[in-house]
């Protein structure tokens, strides 16, 4: 037998969550999902720079390889056409790198540790070792 304090009954206890417990639910969902966009924008910031260096290296290996086929020394000039394009040394990767910036070609064949093709994107697409061995 339950005894009564007071004259009361004992109250019911209310089943379910409140309403800061939720708000401090969804807080904590969308600071996560904050922290993940932050995290996939700088992996395509990453990525995108890797690709671009990918395209320069392989741009300069290109010239590389015109230049001692045909027997050119550093400094002549040389159409971009002649090297990258069909049924060239390269395929054409296109004008732009995919961070929106577009290519410059030199005109001339580059000298040792230069390099034939520049990104000018303000991201610093170049490569981390520099292109002293190219």
């Amino acid at each position: 037998m339950k005894t009564y304090t007071n004259g009361r009954r004992p109250q019911k206890t209310a089943k379910g969550f409140t309403l800061i417990e939720i708000t401090l639910v969804i807080a904590l969902l969308l600071g996560l999902v904050a922290v993940l966009f932050i995290g996939i924008a700088a992996y395509k910031k990453g990525s995108d720079k890797a690709k671009c260096v990918l395209i320069q290296s392989t741009m300069q290996k290109a010239i590389r390889s015109y230049q001692n086929l045909n027997d050119i020394a550093n400094g002549v000039a040389v159409a971009k056409a002649s090297v990258v394009g069909s049924g060239a040394y390269a395929a054409d990767p296109g004008l732009t790198c995919p961070g929106g910036s577009t290519f410059a070609f030199d005109a001339n064949t580059p000298a040792e540790g230069t390099a034939w093709v520049t990104c000018p994107s303000a991201d610093g697409h170049v490569p981390s070792g520099g292109t002293a061995g190219w």
